[in-house]
């Protein structure tokens, strides 16, 4: 230290001064405004990033909200079909029901219809058989036991008292 302070020289500290204060001016003119130009535009495209940034953000929480409440109507509709399509099985199935029992009534009544026309005849059939054998039957215990015309005669007016009409 004290070699510098003994060999000090003014004007070479004059010359430096001066080169250090037109080297500032220079940097100040030519280089610290671009410089400081290309940050100050770095720093903005990076608040304009975090904006950008944040209104992504904030879109994509509404977006998500969104898809929430889609997904939410989509499972309220989906549960309001199971509904009814359950409801409209459950009435497929009494209609059925319904019809199955109405033809089974219908057959059952056309059965008993035919079962008492069968009858109907089945009778008929037996009376008519029953009256042509009756009167076979007759006609011979008639023919031994009435030979004279009298007793015939007096037979048929009892027949006639004694008979009923059907």
């Amino acid at each position: 230290m004290e070699k510098l302070i003994g060999e000090f020289s003014l004007g070479l500290f004059f010359w430096q001064s001066l080169l250090f204060i037109l080297l500032l001016f220079l940097l100040r003119k030519y280089a610290w405004k671009p410089i400081l130009n290309a940050v100050n535009e770095r720093e903005e495209g990076i608040k304009d990033a975090l904006a950008s940034a944040e209104n992504a953000k904030l879109e994509m929480q509404n977006l998500q909200a969104d898809n929430q409440k889609l997904i939410q109507e989509a499972r309220a509709e989906r549960e309001l079909m199971m509904k009814d399509a359950r409801e409209i099985k459950t009435k497929m199935i009494a209609d059925a029901k319904d019809e199955a029992q109405a033809a089974a009534n219908k057959t059952i009544a056309n059965a008993q219809a035919t079962i008492q026309a069968e009858k109907k005849a089945a009778i008929a059939d037996i009376k008519s058989q029953v009256a042509t054998l009756s009167v076979e039957i007759a006609e011979k215990v008639v023919k031994q036991e009435l030979s004279n015309k009298d007793k015939q005669l007096e037979l048929v007016a009892s027949m006639l008292k004694d008979a009923k009409l059907n």
